[in-house]
């Protein structure tokens, strides 16, 4: 008898919070049968107001730090492997959701590895293609992606989720891309459009 499989979304969080923080965001959307995996960053980090948690170091420009992006990045890919072998993901179905730093990260293992997942949720991020992660042109088109970006965004300005999406194109990935009047957030007009796309792509 043949295993069922199920679309899967493995959710990356951003910088200084924890493994829980985006369990509320995909709960809001309303999915039906769908495996939730949410890894936590490897770094610790001390904000003054407690702990949290990290992909990355922060270098120059605010950028990833080399060292500590690339041993996240190999550790990512490696658990994403192993969830895909250990749980029933439909491999057609399996998506990465990541907001700041975590879109940073779910770029970055999408990019190298366009087998790995079907599709990318970006929330408020950017290609790091400082660290020769640009994808090449012609190189994705099975891949899907949902990028959405606040205007107003003070942390990673909206210029760079634009040139996200400039990439992609090039690189013939099915791209959808939102702006929002907002900071460094995601609001209910995002889970709005996000509601609509990740359930056509999961159906």
């Amino acid at each position: 008898m043949k295993k069922s499989t199920y679309p899967t979304i493995a959710a990356l969080h951003g910088r200084g919070t924890d493994a829980n923080d985006l369990l509320p965001l995909i709960q809001s959307l309303a999915l039906e049968d769908v495996l939730v995996i949410a890894p936590r960053a490897p770094l610790q980090i001390n904000l003054g107001l407690g702990q949290g948690y990290a992909w990355y170091d922060l270098g120059e420009e605010e950028g990833p730090r080399p060292q500590t992006f690339r041993l996240s990045l190999e550790l990512l890919r490696r658990f994403l492997a192993e969830i895909k072998a250990a749980y029933p993901v439909d491999p057609e179905r399996f998506v990465l959701l990541g907001f700041s730093q975590g879109t940073v990260m779910a770029y970055a293992a999408g990019l190298t590895d366009p087998i790995l997942v079907r599709a990318i949720v970006a929330l408020s991020g950017y290609i790091p293609c400082r660290l020769d992660l640009s994808p090449e042109p012609g190189k994705l088109s099975r891949l899907r992606v949902f990028i959405s970006h606040g205007t107003f965004d003070e942390i990673i300005p909206v210029q760079l989720g634009r040139e996200a999406v400039e990439l992609l194109k090039e690189a013939k990935a099915d791209v959808v891309y939102r702006e929002y009047p907002m900071g460094h957030e995601v609001r209910e007009e995002t889970l709005r459009d996000l509601e609509v796309w990740i359930k056509q792509l999961l159906s």
